[in-house]
């Protein structure tokens, strides 16, 4: 999938001057065509990823402009995490030694409550696996696969915390506590939550807050105003997690 400059920007949340910028600066993955920036699909996906090893990557709270098409599109896509994990929910303790272990556990309680076949979706998310470990760093990956995108019209994003943390092949070494496992129903979606989840997670306080392995409600509560607080007028930076009204457990 070949995407234009703008729907990059698009994706990410920032300006097309943004966009240009790090093209400028060898930032992003891009090539010509017709005189034209290109971006591929799968590119981006793994600059997303990778780059936050980097911490070189800061979507959601440029320095640009706030102007009306970015309110525009706030509209459908601020609260997007939001929606996924509710329809999506956490599931806490889940076992296994291994990340292969505890990605098999934990899609048969996901698969379970969405009605699909687990075998078919943990073939997938582990070839994924294979081909590029999906961690992010400081503890959390986000588990997905390029060859699967929901029939329905609303992504899921289901918060998982494994028994203890595991071993996931991250570039910082660190084993993993955090699975973020993300369904989306096309693929512009799908790379707007991966980046969206890269941010949150890049943060100490938000993952200070996953560490207590919140529950469904509390999540949903800090998710709703961590998204309201992205590229708020007035404001460079969300606020964390743990300012953003969660309850202690």
């Amino acid at each position: 999938m070949d995407l234009k400059l703008k729907d990059v920007a698009e994706l990410l949340d920032v300006s097309e001057t943004t966009i240009r910028r790090w093209i400028a600066d060898s930032k992003i993955p891009y090539y010509r065509l017709n005189h034209q920036f290109r971006f591929s699909r799968n590119e981006i996906e793994s600059w997303v990823l990778s780059c936050k090893q980097e911490g070189d990557f800061s979507p959601f709270h440029e320095s640009g402009d706030w102007n009306e098409p970015m309110k525009e599109r706030l509209g459908t896509q601020q609260f997007g995490l939001y929606r996924a994990i509710h329809k999506g929910g956490v599931y806490d303790q889940v076992p296994g030694d291994t990340k292969e272990e505890v990605i098999c556990a934990a899609v048969k309680l996901i698969a379970r409550d969405l009605g699909l076949d687990a075998d078919v979706i943990t073939e997938l998310l582990l070839d994924r696996e294979k081909l590029m470990p999906t961690a992010l760093s400081n503890g959390v990956g986000v588990p997905h696969t390029r060859d699967f995108l929901l029939q329905e019209s609303y992504d899921v994003v289901a918060l998982v915390f494994p028994k203890k943390p595991i071993q996931y092949g991250a570039l910082d070494n660190l084993p993993v506590h955090t699975l973020f496992f993300l369904f989306a129903c096309d693929d512009k979606r799908h790379l707007h939550l991966l980046a969206k989840l890269a941010h949150l997670s890049s943060k100490p306080e938000n993952l200070e807050f996953m560490l207590r392995h919140p529950t469904k409600t509390q999540i949903l509560e800090s998710i709703k105003h961590w998204e309201g607080s992205v590229r708020a007028p007035g404001s460079r930076e969300p606020r964390p997690l743990l300012q953003a009204g969660c309850l202690s457990k």
